[in-house]
């Protein structure tokens, strides 16, 4: 079982920067290969950025790409994600996934075993 609790939203401007934390309970988060996805209201949940259990292999959502980037520290039990350059379409609720695959990043949410609660970002215009 794992516990994953992020933390970091708020409200920005766009053209602004926030960066989002999941800390995880896990005992090796070397294990898990984890993601962040975000749900803005009355649309379905978007995969948002990927990073393999190592960190060597990563993935990023057409949207984000560029402005985004996702890093992991293991030994912190730690997932970061570093948001730049922020627009109004990215307010949502973001979302850290831990999942159990071995097979490098996992792009789908199906994937992923274990959620957090979300954190809300809103970025204004």
């Amino acid at each position: 079982q794992v516990q994953l609790v992020e933390s970091g939203g708020g409200l920005v401007q766009a053209g602004g920067s926030l960066r989002l934390s999941c800390a995880a309970s896990a005992r090796t988060l070397s294990a898990y290969a984890m993601g962040w996805f975000r749900q803005a209201p009355g649309k379905e949940r978007e995969f948002v950025a990927a990073i393999s259990r190592s960190g060597g292999t990563l993935s990023y959502g057409d949207s984000v790409k560029g402005r985004f980037s996702l890093s992991r520290d293991n030994a912190e039990n730690m997932l970061y994600l570093q948001m730049n350059s922020l627009k109004p379409e990215d307010t949502a609720v973001y979302y850290c996934a831990a999942s159990l695959s071995r097979l490098g990043v996992r792009l789908s949410g199906r994937d992923y075993d274990y959620w957090g609660q979300g954190t809300q970002v809103t970025v204004s215009s």
